[in-house]
């Protein structure tokens, strides 16, 4: 009787514990992993459907997982830097333990892996953005003038930007997109804020604090950027506005801007005929007494 109820008990437990599972999306990273001899798995198309196997049998006990983007050179260099041996399920067993903490993770809540690596994927370049946007922040140093953090005024002004914006919005569904132009790439965060039947507006914690770092970035660095915001309401047109990213500030596009901007294709440069039920326009005014001074660093 007493076997059954440790049984029982244990049962119970494993239903408490939240794991994570690495994974390997990409069938170069897969190949990258089977150098190592303990890494028992040839065929990356099977390993993916045991993985989602695996995936649905814990759902179905009730077992919470998350899954988190393996990158077989991050394990490397993990390895090196704690002495662990690569060639080791302990070793993948512990990195995959830093990655929940640290790392991207998706919570597995039935969907398909069709649809949750891209989902992943999507994870880790947003925490990427955000790691790279917070190093050349901190990097920034003082303002040689007033002695104050360049990045942390930065920030903290974008933050103020922000909160503006979205006082100052049309009543709906905001969706914000904030692009950086550095030497080799542009940085882009997008920002989702809904607002529930009270009319408060529900943000993502960690989208809103990447999107402030990116656009506090633009705002710190001369490297040319945009903010751009949709409008979505039930009943009327979508309306479509944003500004250029300045020097400590944001500066309205015109109408004609924020209409050549969508319908310009990035790529080739051809147009695109703009959407029916768009109302490209102008901003409302974000400036307020408290932040139309600054310091120009």
């Amino acid at each position: 009787m007493a076997h059954t109820d440790h049984q029982t008990m244990r049962r119970v437990l494993r239903r408490e514990i939240a794991g994570t599972l690495g994974l390997l999306t990409d069938e170069r990273d897969f190949r990258a992993m089977r150098r190592y001899r303990t890494f028992a798995f040839d065929d990356h198309t099977a390993y993916l459907q045991q993985v989602e196997a695996l995936l649905r049998i814990r759902a179905a006990h009730g077992n919470l997982t998350t899954v988190a983007l393996f990158d077989p050179e991050e394990y490397a260099r993990f390895c090196a830097d704690t002495g662990l041996e690569p060639d080791a399920p302990a070793s993948r067993a512990r990195f995959t333990a830093e990655l929940a903490a640290t790392g991207a993770t998706v919570p597995y809540e039935g969907q398909d892996l069709a649809d949750l690596v891209p989902s992943l994927v999507d994870a880790a370049v947003r925490q990427a953005t955000w790691e790279y946007a917070s190093i050349v922040l901190a990097r920034l140093g003082p303002c040689a003038i007033c002695g104050e953090d360049i990045g942390r005024a930065a920030f903290t002004r974008a933050s103020a930007l922000l909160v503006r914006i979205l006082d100052t919005a049309p009543p709906g569904d905001r969706h914000l997109v904030c692009s950086v132009s550095r030497t080799a790439e542009t940085l882009v965060s997008v920002l989702h804020a809904n607002q529930d039947t009270a009319g408060a507006t529900q943000l993502d914690e960690t989208e809103a604090l990447e999107f402030t770092t990116v656009l506090a970035l633009g705002i710190a660095t001369p490297n040319p950027g945009g903010l751009v915001m949709r409008t979505s309401a039930p009943g009327r047109a979508d309306r479509v506005y944003g500004w250029r990213i300045r020097h400590n500030g944001l500066e309205p596009l015109t109408a004609g801007e924020v209409f050549d901007a969508y319908c310009t294709d990035v790529e080739s440069g051809d147009l695109i005929s703009p959407e029916s039920g768009v109302d490209y326009c102008a901003p409302p005014d974000i400036e307020d007494d408290d932040n139309t001074t600054g310091h120009h660093h």
